[in-house]
């Protein structure tokens, strides 16, 4: 499972001084549980992105690219024609 989410929560409550029982706590869930989100293996409900962007005093768009990151990388990562797959979606997005 890739973990640019985990990675990137991790190194913002760092900086921000921040335990992970503070994170928790704001998700209305255990500690043990939001270590596994840090550590990539359980991903975080989009719905705790606004929550986590809030208290780690970064924007939503910024957890929101990594968290999409993650999940559409987690997709496809096992198919042969990756590389096709991802210049098909560029190419659908840029002509919206």
């Amino acid at each position: 499972m890739s973990n640019q989410f985990g990675n990137k929560v991790k190194e913002l409550r760092v900086k921000n001084n921040l335990f992970q029982k503070h994170l928790a706590n704001a998700l209305n869930i255990d500690t043990p549980l939001y270590s596994k989100i840090e550590r990539g293996e359980r991903k975080a409900k989009k719905e705790q992105i606004p929550i986590l962007a809030k208290i780690l005093k970064t924007s939503i768009d910024e957890l929101t690219t990594v968290w999409l990151a993650d999940q559409v990388l987690n997709l496809v990562k096992d198919q042969a024609n990756v590389e096709k797959v991802l210049k098909s979606i560029s190419n659908t997005i840029k002509k919206k």
